[in-house]
């Protein structure tokens, strides 16, 4: 049986200043490889994978938030006991997104964000595996899907309705802040959170709270 951990969505230090690595260590203990799904984020994020390194292992792909990782592929494929595992991201056109983002806003967020056809688009970036993690919309997620398991470990990072309006008081660009605008109202409670795939004869997830 082979752990390996999987995150995403860490922004650090983009958003958040410092990784958690206390909690991060907790629940990577024994893993043997970690993946990192992209937005890593930004300059100094090469930081940020090295002091995951000292955990275990880390492969990695770039979010859209990676601009300045560009040694980093936008997706790769990797073979562990035997399982085949794809990653990306998973960040789709903007001329798709951003109209939905927008959605989204108006509707107060009783739309949902922009997953609509992710599953279907997700398998066809990556039609030869047996496993797809991938980040990007902060919700973790295991569903199978088309023949293969996909995984979204949730995110390093969270927005808050707090942190919300701290990076609305930032005058970000407007996709930024229809998106910002529906999470400064929201009532659930996001939490860090990430995943763990036991790989052998057969494969478990867990995804975790990272508390």
């Amino acid at each position: 049986m082979v752990r390996v951990g999987v995150i995403a969505d860490s922004h650090c230090p983009e958003y958040l200043a410092a990784l958690p690595l206390p909690a991060l260590q907790r629940r990577l203990q024994g893993v043997e490889l970690i993946l990192h799904c992209g937005d890593v984020a930004g300059p100094g994020g090469e930081a940020t994978l090295a002091r995951l390194a000292r955990i275990a292992p880390v492969q990695a792909v770039q979010g859209d938030h990676d601009a300045a990782l560009r040694d980093l592929p936008r997706r790769r494929v990797i073979e562990v006991a035997g399982w085949r595992i794809g990653m990306l991201h998973g960040n789709r056109s903007r001329l798709l997104e951003e109209p939905l983002t927008f959605l989204m806003t108006v509707g107060l967020g009783v739309v949902g964000p922009p997953r609509w056809g992710l599953a279907d688009w997700l398998r066809g970036q990556l039609p030869d595996v047996d496993v797809i993690v991938y980040g990007h919309t902060h919700q973790a997620r295991v569903e199978e899907w088309g023949g293969a398991l996909l995984v979204n470990p949730g995110a390093l990072y969270q927005v808050t309705p707090r942190e919300a309006r701290r990076r609305l008081g930032r005058r970000p660009n407007w996709f930024e802040w229809s998106w910002l605008q529906v999470m400064r109202h929201r009532r659930d409670q996001a939490v860090p959170t990430v995943a763990i795939l036991e790989l052998g004869q057969n494969l478990r997830v867990s995804v975790l709270p990272l508390v």
